[in-house]
């Protein structure tokens, strides 16, 4: 059985701090309503999408051009039974360069196989950091929702 978190990667020709900057513009790729500042260790911000999805994220660690951490500290999903499956989880984002290129190694540590949301949150997570993020990063122009 797999237990493993899901993760994601890509590269992109930009800076790490390019990268890090892009990542902490919440508000650029995750589509949805997000409330509250994002930029700064200890910041607190939610994440809507009303009868779906809710979650409070804060920011655990920021080490500009190398890691994000958001520390999910509450969290209601209405599309599974248990609907608080994420609280207690961390959002990673580790950047490093790869050649000559910067890589993104995107980590929902605790989102695993074995929870109902899984599926359906990983095709989500894929969508956002492999598609919005890294358009945002590419482009430097904020992503529609691709639920649009």
């Amino acid at each position: 059985m797999n237990n493993k978190d899901f993760t994601t990667t890509f590269s992109v020709d930009k800076t790490a701090l390019e990268v890090f900057n892009a990542i902490n513009n919440v508000r650029g790729w995750w589509s949805g309503e997000v409330s509250g500042d994002t930029t700064t260790l200890g910041d607190e911000f939610t994440y809507n999408v009303p009868n779906v999805h809710f979650s409070k994220q804060k920011i655990t660690e920021l080490v500009p051009g190398k890691s994000v951490v958001w520390l999910v500290v509450d969290a209601e999903l209405t599309f599974v039974k248990d609907k608080d499956e994420w609280i207690g989880t961390d959002i990673t984002f580790d950047i490093a360069k790869a050649g000559d290129k910067t890589e993104v190694r995107f980590t929902h540590v605790g989102l695993v196989p074995a929870y109902e949301c899984y599926s359906k949150c990983s095709n989500a997570w894929g969508t956002l950091v492999n598609g919005n993020l890294r358009k945002l990063i590419e482009t430097g122009k904020n992503q529609p929702s691709p639920w649009d």
